[in-house]
């Protein structure tokens, strides 16, 4: 069986993309999880999940842009999309990651970057969320999303939290004083024990321990999840707390469990659906086979079988 680390590595290397895009298999495989390689496949995706009662998040992908004028082609793609959403009229708000506007090159460049979008998702009456990506930068992404945040509004711009990180709860009791919406997930990149927890059971303690100072802060947060166990323990504790459905969100990812979200919209709760698009989704790809490897050859037997 192919191992995380394996997977986590082959994500890191996305020349690798034209080898693995030559076989059918695979590129059937990465419709599960992308909705396209452009905006407009991705706005079609995003209609269908509307109609079955869910919202939607958009994600250009893209990470770790070479250059100032490779990250200003991901904010002029972003200006584009929430534009693309007011034409659309589409229930969908956006995820942006610092590093496709230049965190590697300058943190003031991916701040103003940054800047640029959130100011128009408020001009719009929209909303940004700052994605988290590996612990390497998670210092700095939430820096920048704190000035962010000082300038705009709670319903104009968000960030991420990942349990597996030692971290995280202290992040989120600071944050909720803000205040501010929070996005927790587990998290989908390889890290070293002393930053990370390396045993499953600890992330999903520290998961539950972050979701219910989320929920009970009172300001309207995301649950990021696909683990039934998380979800019933999320279920569990707004109903003991008398926090109503409405006070925050079931988020899940485009392409898995999709009877989940269904089932979830049709009690109820709030979901929102994590639609990522673009030519680069090779790398994003490759973190979602990690965080579940033994379902790579349970997919590929079946998509083989037709």
């Amino acid at each position: 069986m192919i191992s995380r680390s394996a997977l986590i590595w082959l994500s890191r290397h996305e020349g690798l993309k034209d080898f693995a895009a030559r076989f059918a298999v695979f590129r059937k495989l990465t419709t599960r999880f992308v909705a396209g390689e452009d905006i407009d496949e991705a706005v079609s995706y995003i209609r269908e999940i509307n109609s079955e009662g869910c919202s939607a998040t958009f994600d250009h992908l893209n990470e770790s842009v070479a250059s100032a004028a490779e990250a200003e082609l991901e904010v002029s793609e972003y200006l584009d999309i929430l534009s693309k959403i007011d034409d659309t009229k589409i229930n969908s708000n956006v995820s942006i990651k610092l590093t496709q506007f230049g965190l590697g090159l300058d943190h003031e460049l991916a701040y103003k970057n940054a800047r640029r979008v959130v100011e128009e998702a408020h001009r719009r009456g929209n909303f940004v969320r700052v994605d988290m990506e590996d612990s390497a930068v998670t210092q700095v992404t939430i820096e920048i999303f704190k000035r962010l945040r000082a300038e705009f509004g709670l319903n104009e711009v968000g960030i991420v939290l990942q349990s597996y990180l030692r971290r995280t709860y202290k992040d989120a009791e600071e944050l909720v004083k803000l205040p501010a919406r929070i996005r927790i997930c587990k998290g989908a990149y390889n890290e070293p024990p002393e930053v990370a927890f390396p045993d499953k059971k600890d992330v999903d303690d520290n998961y539950v321990r972050v979701m219910q100072l989320l929920l009970a802060s009172g300001t309207y947060h995301g649950i990021a999840t696909h683990d039934p166990k998380m979800i019933e323990a999320t279920i569990n504790f707004s109903a003991k707390e008398g926090i109503g459905k409405d006070k925050f969100e079931f988020q899940m990812l485009y392409g898995i469990r999709r009877d989940l979200q269904r089932q979830l919209a049709h009690d109820g709760y709030n979901v929102r659906i994590y639609v990522p698009y673009g030519k680069h989704w090779y790398p994003y790809f490759m973190r979602r086979l990690a965080e579940r490897p033994a379902n790579v050859w349970f997919v590929m037997k079946n998509l083989v079988k037709g």
